[in-house]
């Protein structure tokens, strides 16, 4: 039997990823869906880490993470999206074993470090709200690169711990894929190994991610509500919570769809599909657009970026 499962785990050249069961002429329009939410995140994010970079009233700890956060966004969602979009015309929707690989080590990877940069993320705002006098000393430089370092190495080693106990299953049973991405639950449907330490060590691997950001993300906002309702001044709280809002939808919306796709059993894979949109689309796209409407500063960057090219255009029109 075990050589039967390596053989047939062998054979495997390439999978096909089922994506959305919706009839054919339904297509189009959910590509178009896709381009539409895929072009909003290029937009949106790329337009972040350009203000951010070019704006010397952002060269601070919130805009370096801020920064961050866009450039994850862009890469983990342009690791899923145009494969995504091009299945929706192509009639094989055919992946490659080791563009299979390649897509959920990406995956891992980025979608790790925005779970540790949004932990991060909270401690600069309890810093920044409860420790304000501190903030500059606190908040150095040098601990703001070690922080987003850090994201990325814990993504990086949790992405390759994953990857190759994923890709260690014999996949003899099927090689179509019930999703539009190549993800570890999926690829465990499809396996005929035994999955019960698998299942195990994938638990382990979400628990030791999430848990410990999430807590880092609820006692830092535990101290940022405590230190908020003890200002007297009603613009004062307004404006310290306006700060830390914008910060707690993205975590509402990441970590419940995050939740919901692995912690709960696995038996609704039409739901996983659209639970993995919440965090492979949705909140990329709206991440820029949380940020920058209820952010005056980015606002304002905004304006003098959008003033200088209409001010360059009129001149190049009146010489002409």
């Amino acid at each position: 039997m075990g050589e039967r499962g390596t053989s047939n785990h062998s054979e495997v050249t390439d999978f096909i990823l089922v994506g959305f069961r919706v009839r054919p002429e339904l297509h189009t329009l959910l590509f178009l869906l896709f381009l539409l939410v895929y072009a909003m995140i290029l937009l949106g994010n790329v337009g972040m880490m350009t203000i951010i970079m070019t704006d010397p009233r952002l060269n601070t700890p919130m805009y370096f993470f801020l920064g961050n956060l866009s450039f994850i966004d862009l890469f983990y969602s342009s690791v899923i999206a145009p494969k995504a979009m091009i299945n929706f015309w192509s009639e094989s929707k055919s992946i490659s074993f080791a563009g299979c690989v390649t897509q959920l080590f990406l995956f891992a990877l980025f979608i790790v470090a925005e779970g540790f940069l949004l932990a991060a993320m909270a401690y600069d705002r309890f810093i920044a709200i409860c420790n304000p006098l501190l903030y500059s000393v606190q908040m150095s430089t040098r601990l703001c690169i070690q922080l987003v370092a850090g994201s990325y190495f814990c993504g990086c080693i949790s992405s390759v711990l994953l990857t190759s106990v994923t890709f260690t299953l014999s996949f003899c049973a099927s090689r179509a894929i019930d999703h539009f991405y190549c993800d570890y639950r999926p690829l465990q449907r499809i396996s005929c190994s035994d999955l019960y330490f698998h299942k195990i060590v994938s638990f382990f691997l979400c628990s030791i991610i999430i848990l410990p950001t999430i807590i880092v993300i609820i006692v830092s906002y535990m101290y940022i509500v405590s230190t908020v309702l003890k200002i007297k001044s009603t613009e004062g709280r307004k404006k310290a919570f306006s700060t830390c809002s914008s910060h707690l939808g993205v975590v509402g919306v990441l970590y419940g769809a995050i939740i919901f796709m692995y912690f709960i059993p696995d038996r609704f894979p039409e739901l996983s599909k659209v639970a993995s949109l919440c965090y492979t689309l949705v909140t990329p796209m709206l991440n820029p657009l949380i940020y920058s409407l209820r952010n005056k500063d980015v606002r304002e960057a905004l304006r003098k970026i959008l003033g200088t090219k209409i001010f360059l255009f009129n001149s190049i029109l009146t010489v002409i």
